[in-house]
């Protein structure tokens, strides 16, 4: 987009995100948003990089924030372009997915402004998830099923 006036162009790229797609065994964890867009929806935890963060960082960073645990990624899932819903915009973001695995001892403490309540579900019976690319994600998983590990 350019101001007619100035001639100032703004490009609309997509934004950057950092996702975990936390196992336990054969379960994953979701968590139900407690904010738009898609409030009260399943979600994985997971947001936008801070500045020049990189996404693997940003999922390291968003399992503290939302999860209160510290995370341990693994195998690279992948990365889909997708939408999000910001005040009155359609943004495009570019959503990185990574396998993860928390200590079986960690304490999930929620952030209440971020999430209501989680669960543990089985891959093989995932919950509609909040935003497409979350689901394109995990039927990659279940696809590759073994040649991914966390």
């Amino acid at each position: 987009m350019e101001c007619p006036a100035c001639g100032y162009a703004a490009y609309v790229n997509p934004r950057p995100t950092g996702t975990p797609i936390i196992f336990d065994g054969d379960r994953f964890l979701v968590i139900r948003r407690a904010r738009p867009p898609q409030e009260g929806w399943w979600d994985l935890p997971g947001g936008f990089c801070d500045g020049w963060e990189h996404p693997s960082a940003a999922a390291v960073r968003e399992a503290r924030e939302e999860l209160g645990v510290e995370i341990r990624l693994g195998a690279f899932v992948g990365m889909w372009i997708g939408t999000y819903h910001f005040q009155d915009e359609l943004l495009p973001v570019l959503d990185c997915f990574w396998l993860a695995t928390i200590a079986p001892d960690a304490v999930i403490t929620l952030d209440p402004e971020e999430a209501t309540e989680l669960a543990w579900v089985p891959l093989s019976d995932p919950p509609p998830l909040a935003f497409a690319t979350m689901e394109s994600a995990i039927r990659e998983v279940r696809r590759s099923s073994g040649r991914l590990a966390p």
